[in-house]
């Protein structure tokens, strides 16, 4: 028998018993006798016992969230060899800028953590509106079957809400729309995401909106591609980027919904990801066979439009949910429970009960899908990951129980843990983004309860078997290959978003502007922001701060309509390409001046890793502070370089500031005092825990002239805390062998463990490299206290287990030691707690590094800190270059060798050569092969095949007159294949007279033809190699 049949067998078994035995059950039903979500408090009808029977069915998933291990540049030249090796095509869609919108049906509207609220109300309209546009007249019949056939087969669909009412992005939507994004058919087993061209199929079949999508299937374009993004990154907008890449893409579909016309110019941002190889036939089947329809209702008077309606209701959202979904019709929306309950806009309530998720795991499965989402859960809950499970009741009684679940998860890092299990549980299902669930639980008699039991788990265990048999690689892609994706964002969409929107919560605060612009600088180097336009916008975000600050005064500027004022005041800078015109067209050609202003911003060879040299002068103060958690010995350290003779090894005064005895406004006590003794150390002995806190240094530094240096336990961590679990065992048994502490942390506080988790807590979210990437990026220095032996045993079971049981009671709502029930628990906690410590208390001790080796280690660290005698990684995030032009790179040394001969041979060339003195003004020599100021972006991307390639120039003639001077040139080949220049007169520009561009010797051959210039022809062209590089 076949692996399908089996399988098919299976399920129609399980089909029959669940047809049986949970239909007078299940969630529909329930829905029916229950209508919308109640609070649930307590199922006290329903007990849970061995008879206990679950079926969980996904009512919606959205992809789930990538996390590449390596850099963008390692993932596309992975990319670009996997289509070179013709294993795989590579696609690339717009990022349009909106909200992630699920519909599954009438019954089903769900945004990205959540249903029933404004953000579905929204959806709903915009995609009513969207059938109505496309349909006409015929719009109501083809809801009321599309909805259909949406329940039949178990599908929904994922959009991009773009709509001005659900607040500002990168630039206010001119229209409210959503494109279609996925489609994802939920079955019985692992939801099925369709390939973009049966996306397109299924669009182009209902009338739905699709994104613009690009296809590369050859090395040529593929690289051209990632160099056009390099070209654009730092000035890109729709029109040019669109422009480009149809230019270069084998396969170029346009969105039903232009970019420029619905959204406008700026734009997000590009999703490159590896596809099947066979995408490409596909696609052009789908657009042979499916070609787009016209839209019979476009001109049709539809109502009030969506912000007509919110403008009418803009004080009372429960009304605007009212009034969009009565405008919207009954054959799309019939049932309105989901906001509204089944009477009043007050019906509905929400709550999530531990007990309900407890409820579903011990259940038993009746189907592969509730198996494998059990095993999700469980795995989940398990490991304590930051997620939430958020349930809502739908119908309960004596023998059922009926819910939804949102399974929320809380920090992107978790995506990225989950993925290590996955790679270590192949048969575990994604973790996806908008996951929502329904569960039912129901009774089933002692006999007939055993029956399927049994039959269930004989079914489940010939699926799992066919499943894993059948999991293998499919169109040639495998494992991580097949997920490979690189998001691309255009600095004009960065700024407006990340620097000016995101900014103003730094912006409007106690030294928000000096904040701030510490902020935008930290900003614009992790993306690897070219220093030019580095320059240029901090002058123009200073000249913003002042504006805005100036105009609003004390009151903050909201961030869900800050476009209101930020893009006129942008406006005055759209010309000069430095933010992008959101209304007004900017051309590709116009983006630069010319060559002759531009510095190479690439080697001949690729980037490798660098370091800087960062010197602390004697002549200013030095700050040493301490991110990390009580018990780290942070006051015993300081204590110890105190009492050193010699201190730090220069004469600058030294002291210590012990947070516990100074009390609140510590930070403003230690800028005060470096401002009244600018050249002292200061040990800042209180712990730093957070950005906050490191922006006050920051701000400290800046004001004082002071250097800082950042002390740190030297800890492997985890996956999302820099500290690991062995660490912060030892911190508590620190703490807890304390007696009279200055800050009364220590023995006799009965909550001492629990103070230490939410430290713990407050580094959540970074792994140890990213923890240590930032502290560099920010201060420059980072000294490491050794903490642990490298040759230590495993952490005893015990004390993991109390700590995970700690962690857990921290993440999943308990926090709080304001209620009763929590003081209890975690007072049982503590008792637990300080038993397995000191019951442990011989390996705790052995496991650390002697008090005294750590002390001269980071004293040995300070000192040549503040010698100067250290060197600090360059750690900022590397980024894809923003190139204008390429060309062949020459040695200025064979340039000058041949000019030399010519010489020799020519009076007239001799003298002028020692005219101009050649050898002191030469310039760094190239050919162009295309610049995107004259020829585009593509021309300059279709170059990218041969980067740091050796090219041979033969060059012919010498040209020269009292202005400039080029030797003209006949380029080679690279692999077999003739390099040609997109300049009429490929050239090597060596001299221009002051006041002269570069460029004008393209002109030299017109000036000989009329007698303004001379050419000396070379009898015997000599050839130079050069390098193919980006500038």
């Amino acid at each position: 028998m076949t692996t399908s049949s089996l399988i098919s067998d299976a399920f129609r078994k399980l089909c029959n018993l669940l047809r049986t035995w949970a239909s007078p059950w299940s969630s529909e039903v329930a829905a029916e006798q229950g209508g919308a979500s109640r609070l649930f408090t307590g199922a006290a009808d329903f007990a849970m016992d061995n008879n206990t029977f679950a079926e969980a069915q996904i009512r919606a998933a959205f992809y789930p969230k990538f996390q590449n291990e390596k850099s963008d540049q390692e993932t596309s030249k992975q990319m670009i060899e996997m289509v070179s090796r013709g294993f795989a095509t590579m696609e690339v869609t717009l990022k349009h800028s909106g909200s992630l919108f699920m519909y599954a049906g009438h019954r089903g509207g769900y945004s990205k953590n959540s249903f029933g609220n404004i953000y579905t109300a929204v959806g709903v309209f915009v995609l009513d509106r969207m059938f109505h546009e496309a349909w006409g007249k015929e719009a109501p019949q083809m809801q009321a079957e599309f909805n259909d056939y949406l329940q039949k087969n178990r599908i929904n669909i994922s959009m991009e809400l773009v709509t001005a009412e659900l607040g500002d992005h990168g630039q206010r939507p001119k229209d409210d729309y959503a494109v279609v994004t996925a489609v994802t058919e939920l079955g019985h087993g692992k939801p099925k995401f369709y390939s973009t061209p049966d996306v397109i199929a299924f669009c182009r079949k209902w009338r739905l909106s699709t994104n613009h999508v690009w296809l590369f299937s050859t090395r040529e374009s593929a690289t051209s591609f990632f160099s056009a993004y390099d070209a654009l990154c730092e000035v890109g907008t729709a029109t040019p980027v669109c422009e480009a890449l149809d230019r270069i893409a084998d396969i170029s579909v346009p969105g039903s919904k232009d970019h420029l016309k619905v959204q406008g110019e700026i734009l997000e941002g590009l999703v490159a990801r590896i596809v099947s190889h066979q995408s490409s036939d596909q696609m052009k089947e789908v657009l042979r066979s499916l070609p787009q329809a016209p839209l019979h209702g476009v001109d049709s008077d539809l109502g009030p439009s969506l912000r007509e309606i919110c403008a009418a209701h803009r004080s009372d959202e429960k009304q605007k949910i009212k009034a969009l979904l009565e405008n919207v019709g009954s054959s799309m929306c019939p049932d309105h429970s989901d906001w509204f309950g089944n009477s009043s806009l007050d019906a509905q309530s929400q709550s999530t009960d531990e007990s309900l998720v407890t409820s579903f795991l011990e259940a038993h499965p009746t189907d592969y899908a509730t198996k494998k989402l059990q095993e999700m859960i469980r795995l989940m809950k398990q490991r304590n990951f930051r997620v939430s499970f958020k349930c809502y009741l739908n119908y309960q009684n004596v023998d059922s129980l009926s819910y939804k679940m949102v399974i929320h998860v809380r920090r992107d890092s978790i995506f990225r843990r989950y993925q290590k299990e996955m790679r270590k549980n192949q048969g575990l299902w994604p973790l996806y983004r908008g996951f929502f669930i329904h569960i039912n639980l129901f009774k089933a008699n002692n006999k007939k309860g055993a029956e399927l039991s049994k039959d269930s788990n004989t079914s489940l265990e010939i699926i799992d078997g066919a499943v894993c048999s059948s999991s293998s690689a499919q169109d040639g892609l495998a494992g991580e290959d097949s997920s490979l994706m690189v998001k691309l964002k255009f600095l004009n969409y960065k700024i407006r978003t990340f620097l000016i929107r995101d900014g103003l919560s730094i912006l409007f605060k106690e030294d928000g502007p000096s904040n701030y612009q510490a902020y935008c600088l930290r900003q614009m180097k992790n993306w690897g922001t070219s220093a030019h336009k580095q320059k240029e916008l901090c002058k123009l975000l200073n000249q913003w701060a002042i504006h805005i600050t100036g105009k609003c005064g004390n009151k903050p500027l909201s961030s869900s309509a800050y476009l209101d004022e930020a893009e006129p005041f942008l406006e005055q800078y759209a010309n000069q390409a430095l933010v992008g015109a959101a209304g007004v067209l900017v051309q590709a050609e116009n983006l630069r001046d010319g060559e002759d202003d531009l510095q190479p911003e690439c080697g001949a060879a690729p980037s490798s890793p660098t370091t800087s040299l960062d010197v602390v002068s004697k002549t200013e103060g030095l700050i040493v502070f301490f991110p990390g958690i009580p018990g780290c010995a942070k006051s015993t350290l300081c204590k110890e370089i105190l009492e050193m003779p010699g201190g730090l090894g220069d004469n600058r005064p030294l002291h210590s500031l012990t947070g516990d005895l100074i009390g609140g406004r510590y930070w403003q006590k230690v800028a005060d005092k470096q401002k009244e003794e600018p050249f002292r150390i200061t040990l800042a002995n209180k712990n730093a825990p957070n950005k906050k806190v490191w922006q006050q240094i920051e701000y400290i530094c800046r004001t004082t002239k002071a250097a800082d240096v950042s002390v740190i336990s030297d800890s492997e961590g985890t996956d999302t805390n820099p500290f690991s679990l062995e660490a912060l065992a030892v911190f508590m048994f620190r703490v807890l062998q304390r007696v009279n502490h200055d800050g009364h942390l220590d023995e006799a506080l009965w909550n001492a463990g629990y103070v230490l988790l939410k430290f713990y807590n407050l580094y959540e979210g970074k792994s140890r490299s990213e923890f240590e990437s930032e502290l560099y990026e920010r201060f420059g220095f980072l000294v490491k206290m050794p903490l642990l032996k490298p040759d230590r045993g495993p952490l005893p079971g015990d004390v993991k287990s109390i700590l995970d049981e700690g962690l857990s009671l921290f993440t999943h709502g308990r926090a709080e030691l304001s209620q009763g029930s929590y003081v209890r628990e975690w007072a049982q906690w503590e008792k637990r707690l300080r038993e397995i410590l000191f019951g442990n208390a011989d390996y705790l001790k052995s496991i650390q590094v002697p008090f005294e080796v750590a002390v001269k280690e980071v004293v040995d660290q300070l000192k040549a800190v503040a010698k100067g005698d250290t060197i600090t990684p360059a750690t900022a995030k590397q980024s894809f270059d923003n190139i204008s032009f390429a060309a062949v790179t020459l040695s200025q040394a064979d340039i000058l060798g041949l000019v030399r001969k010519v010489a020799e041979k020519d009076t007239d060339v001799s003298n002028f050569l020692n005219g101009i003195k050649l050898e002191d003004n030469l310039m760094k020599v190239h050919v162009t092969l295309a610049h995107k100021r004259a020829h585009g972006v593509a021309a300059v991307a279709s170059y990218s095949l041969y980067r740091n390639k050796k090219l041979p120039v033969s060059f012919n003639a010498f040209f020269y007159n009292d202005k400039m001077a080029a030797l003209g040139a006949q380029l080679g080949m690279v692999n077999g294949e003739a390099i040609v220049s997109n300049n009429d007169f490929p050239h090597c520009t060596l001299w221009t007279v002051g006041g002269v561009a570069p460029k004008e010797a393209n002109t030299l051959p017109q000036l000989v033809s009329q007698g303004k210039a001379k050419r000396v022809l070379i009898d015997s062209p000599i050839t130079i190699s050069g390098i193919v590089n980006f500038y």
